[in-house]
């Protein structure tokens, strides 16, 4: 009983509102990351019975560069897909998601473009893993930046172009706020404030992180000691709660290079 109630959910949830794409790619993400990191912690572990790094001659190919092929063959093949053809669509996505896993799993290497994957800067690609499945997530959910579903139902009713500009409005406005939580280094509530906006009001109110660009354009020396001692209180007991989930999950960085 347990098991149909579940498959009803899905099939209402997922299958019927057009998200079995989106959940594949979701799926793809969470699987292929664990398996990446899985492997390159086996690698460095050098566990005999586990296949190494991809050497031909001298040259190191990173698992970027099969993401990126994983990426292009599956995002033309969406393209290409007719829109009736769900199984494929979602077969598609699922590819999709491999290869999205396999990029953002290196992430930092592309930034810095040298390998900083077991330093702290390394750090970086769990962060964009992380955000890309959270986003993912929210959208799998039914959550819709503020104003997109409104913006979309005036532009489907083939009304005046007015009826349109209160949900763009508030677009603007969330975006706004968005963009002046990033600028103070608050990520995460300025991601997730376009899903829940009133994170954004909190996140544009409240001080910035000290080492942010708001912070250096708009602090003088008494608020930015105040951000610093805020840092120190609430931010480096989040911060270390969240490295250790990172590395529980992805393996300890800090160590040499690989």
């Amino acid at each position: 009983m347990g098991d149909a109630l579940a498959g009803g959910w899905f099939t209402r949830t997922v299958v019927d509102t057009g998200r079995l794409p989106l959940f594949c790619f979701f799926a793809a993400v969470i699987v292929t990351f664990g398996f990446i990191r899985f492997s390159v912690r086996m690698i460095r572990a050098k566990v005999r019975w586990w296949p190494g790094n991809v050497t031909p001659g001298d040259l190191h190919i990173h698992h970027v560069v099969f993401g990126v092929v994983f990426m292009m063959i599956s995002g033309v093949a969406q393209l290409a897909v007719p829109d009736e053809m769900t199984i494929a669509r979602a077969a598609c996505a699922f590819a999709f998601g491999v290869g999205a896993a396999l990029v953002l799993d290196e992430f930092a290497v592309i930034l810095h473009l040298r390998d900083v994957y077991w330093t702290e800067r390394g750090r970086t690609s769990v962060d964009a893993v992380f955000v890309a499945i959270a986003i993912t997530g929210m959208l799998l959910l039914g959550l819709r930046p503020l104003g997109l579903d409104d913006l979309a139902a005036a532009r489907h009713s083939g009304g005046p172009i007015t009826r349109m500009l209160p949900a763009s409005g508030w677009m603007l406005a969330n975006l706004l706020l968005a963009i002046i939580s990033l600028l103070k280094g608050k990520i995460w509530t300025g991601l997730f404030g376009l899903f829940v906006p009133i994170l954004q009001v909190f996140g544009a109110l409240r001080l910035a992180r000290p080492n942010s660009p708001w912070a250096r354009w708009r602090y003088g020396e008494r608020t930015l000691s105040r951000a610093r001692r805020r840092e120190l209180r609430l931010r480096l007991p989040l911060i270390r709660a969240k490295i250790w989930v990172q590395e529980l999950i992805s393996g300890r960085h800090d160590l040499p290079s690989r």
